[in-house]
């Protein structure tokens, strides 16, 4: 039987693939072992899709190896085209499935038998592990038929770059609105990286909507220097006009680490920072004497870019406590006091659009009083509408948690998130959210996410704190 197994793999991992064209692409499929089964299809150099399909010790890969230029530009060209695509991509498939088939059936078969051959040294025997192997190809295929599992392409497995853009395959809802077959799903494939492809060959240099205001919101860097890099690329990347920092940029907040924070002159937008647990009053001092840094406290507001920020630092330095009685406690009374200063900026006529606290303890005693709130500490990443209305978004760590990365079996990813603002309202459109691998790790992702009330049939008008609403604070 290994005789068998093996010359079968080695006859599939020589001969047992085709050259399909499949709509627009050239690809390749293949058959080979598996324990679990499925379809793996490999769209390079953006990633995988893989698909529970089948259940089988057989897999189907599917390489798409390239677009073909002529094919693709007919149908970038003619897009009625498009209305059609599914039919050629059934029968594409089809054909190439047959030939697969084949050419699998004669790979193992050819295997078995000259490895057979070579090991036992008797034609009878070695036609015998052909016939064998051919025997049990057969009854995978079977078991594949039976377990096949069509709308299985409705719940994909993104990996590579493909996860930060799952869109660009379909999303579930509109899969099953607008498709009720295998087949057709299989073209919208197609279809959409087709379009992919195309954009990302002809894609126009990048121009900044003058009607948005674009805020970087990091937090809880911890002394690790890659987050200034990161940083510098992002404001460079999506023409950042603002950076806001929620605190904790230090580890300890001595004078000695007061070095790390000089780059941050150089980023490329003003720094708008706040004071974390883990930074003392000589780490704020320093970085009031950096240019283009803007320290908020205390509730004071300051106008930057159009944008009207206030904050105030964590009243606790504590960067060696874990927990510590009281601390709750002094969390909300540093809220109570910077959602007073709010509320007194309001009453003035000039109203904040975002406010900062490091601790999201304190950043909700705001609720009501502002828009927008912005915290960190948690290391990950949350976002809540409160009571009265204010949006809590809450950053990961921009430094993966510094040292702390390595104190773990994972490492922590690196998060930062990109805030756009309308000029004329300030009022929050959308975010991105952006996590990078932490520590030895190459991955990225990028996800879009919109307040409710711009999301397709909603309210156009964007909902605001309600006027004169109290805090949350007792």
């Amino acid at each position: 039987m290994t005789v068998v197994l093996l010359g079968a793999w080695l006859g599939l991992l020589v001969v047992g693939n085709v050259r399909v064209p499949v709509g627009p692409m050239n690809t390749t499929m293949t058959l080979r072992p598996s324990f679990t089964g499925g379809t793996k299809i490999n769209v390079s150099p953006l990633g995988a899709l893989a698909l529970d399909s089948h259940i089988a010790p057989v897999r189907l890969d599917v390489n798409v190896d390239q677009l073909d230029p002529d094919r693709s530009q007919a149908l970038v060209d003619h897009p009625e085209r498009l209305s059609g695509l599914q039919d050629e991509v059934t029968e594409d498939v089809g054909r190439g499935t047959l030939d697969l088939a084949v050419r699998s059936s004669v790979a193992v078969v050819a295997g078995a038998t000259a490895l057979g051959l070579a090991v036992y040294r008797r034609p009878r025997r070695a036609l015998a592990a052909g016939g064998l192997a051919l025997t049990l190809l057969a009854a995978s295929g079977g078991t594949a038929y039976a377990t096949w599992h069509p709308d299985s392409v409705l719940e994909p497995k993104f990996s590579g770059l493909l996860t930060s853009a799952p869109s660009l395959v379909g999303n579930a809802r509109s899969i099953v609105t607008e498709f009720d077959v295998y087949q057709k799903e299989l073209a919208r494939l197609v279809t959409n990286v087709t379009k992919l492809y195309d954009a990302t060959s002809t894609l126009p240099a990048y121009a900044p909507d003058p009607s948005t205001i674009r805020v970087l919101h990091v937090s809880d860097i911890h002394l690790n220097p890659a987050s200034w890099k990161i940083i510098a690329s992002l404001v460079e990347q999506y023409k950042v006009d603002v950076i806001v920092d929620s605190g904790d940029t230090m580890d300890h907040g001595t004078a000695a680490e007061n070095g790390f924070l000089d780059p941050i002159e150089d980023l490329g937008a003003p720094y708008v920072w706040v004071r974390g647990n883990h930074d003392s009053m000589l780490t704020q001092q320093y970085l009031e004497g950096l240019k283009n840094v803007h320290v908020l406290d205390d509730g004071r507001a300051k106008t930057i870019k159009g944008m009207r920020f206030a904050g105030i630092g964590d009243p606790q330095f504590t960067p060696d406590r874990s927990k510590s009685l009281g601390a709750l406690q002094s969390q909300e009374l540093a809220g109570a006091r910077l959602a007073t200063a709010l509320r007194d900026q309001r009453t003035a006529g000039t109203p904040v659009d975002v406010a900062v606290a490091h601790e999201p303890a304190a950043a909700r005693e705001v609720d009501g009083e502002v828009p927008l709130a912005l915290a960190g500490h948690l290391h990950h990443d949350e976002t809540e509408v409160l009571k009265y209305g204010t949006r809590l978004r809450i950053e990961g760590s921009t430094g993966g948690s510094g040292l702390r990365a390595i104190e773990g079996k994972h490492p922590d990813p690196i998060e930062a998130s990109i805030l756009y603002f309308d000029r004329d309202s300030r009022l929050l459109q959308a975010w991105d959210e952006i996590e990078l691998g932490g520590l030895g790790l190459t991955t990225a992702e990028v996800s879009r996410h919109l307040p409710e009330e711009n999301q397709p049939g909603a309210d156009p008008s964007p909902s605001t704190p309600t006027e004169g609403t109290p805090s949350a604070s007792p």
